[in-house]
């Protein structure tokens, strides 16, 4: 099997719902049962990848059948060659006084994604009421020690593990051969911030995107009875990852594993995953790398 790492950015809020909620939110968004972290089931995701790659990249029936298995009972049942993992959050776009937007991330989350990159980078070590940024953030208040994130004030210092960390993550995001690279490189890195476990634990339960929606009754032109509901979202900019596998191909066609990852997009892909799409929801980068060795 070879394993890939994707990337996933939404370019608009993103809804990948689990229904009908039990809280103060009707249509909650899918979290992981264990942290609550958001997360997008990889599902969803192999089903969006399916089709861009039978209409973008043109690839035949024989191909899509082998990476993704047979779309209707009537072919021979065998399941595809392809595995997506989860995609598990990255960096959360968090309002900051300071320089509009802050990418947060945690030493929790850190920790998996130098698992599943095989990074040697050490896990940033925080004080239970500091941040870490990178030298020259444009998140401190004035000439202070401070950033302002949502409501909370928290003191911030600096060092070259946060800094290795800020680029490894952007360089991922925007690698080379993405438009404007160097200059998205640059705007994230210095919004970077690491916060600790606790906090952005909660700021996940309390930054996300709440909207309110409603319906209008035609003749009356006022909301109709029942249709007022309210929709979270993941807000536009948070950053997922996840890892995906690829096996040698179960049906009669003999391809390999290296064949069927080659057919995978080698550039990032615009896609549009989750619900709402009619609204703009879900419009997201996904970038998938070169193959690991296993």
């Amino acid at each position: 099997m070879q394993a890939h790492i994707y990337h996933l950015q939404n370019l608009s809020a993103l809804h990948v719902g689990t229904g009908q909620g039990v809280g103060v939110v009707d249509l909650p968004i899918a979290r992981s049962k264990a942290t609550n972290l958001p997360i997008v089931p990889g599902s969803g995701l192999k089903g969006v990848l399916r089709d861009e790659l039978q209409s973008q990249q043109q690839l035949n029936k024989e191909q899509i059948k082998a990476l993704f298995g047979p779309d209707n009972a009537n072919e021979d049942s065998h399941a595809g060659a392809i595995a997506f993992g989860d995609a598990n959050l990255l960096l959360l776009p968090i309002r900051s006084f300071s320089g509009t937007i802050a990418y947060a991330t945690c030493p929790y989350i850190l920790r998996q994604y130098q698992r599943d990159l095989g990074l040697s980078l050490k896990i940033p070590q925080l004080d239970k009421e500091q941040a870490g940024v990178v030298e020259g953030s444009v998140l401190f208040i004035g000439r202070t020690s401070e950033i302002a994130l949502e409501d909370l004030d928290i003191q911030a210092n600096h060092n070259e593990n946060i800094q290795q960390w800020a680029n490894v993550i952007t360089q991922n995001l925007y690698p080379e051969g993405v438009a404007q690279a160097e200059e998205w490189r640059k705007e994230v890195n210095k919004r970077f911030v690491i916060l600790p476990d606790d906090l952005f634990s909660f700021l996940a339960d309390t930054a996300t995107e709440v909207r309110i929606r409603i319906r209008i009754d035609r003749d009356t032109r006022i909301v109709k009875e029942g249709a007022l509901w309210s929709e979270e979202n993941l807000p536009a900019e948070t950053v997922l990852w996840g890892v995906l596998g690829v096996a040698d191909a179960r049906d009669r066609s003999g391809l390999k594993a290296a064949d069927l990852s080659a057919l995978l997009p080698q550039e990032e892909l615009n896609i549009q995953i989750g619900g709402k799409h009619t609204v703009g929801r879900g419009l997201c980068r996904l970038l998938i790398t070169q193959p690991q060795a296993q």
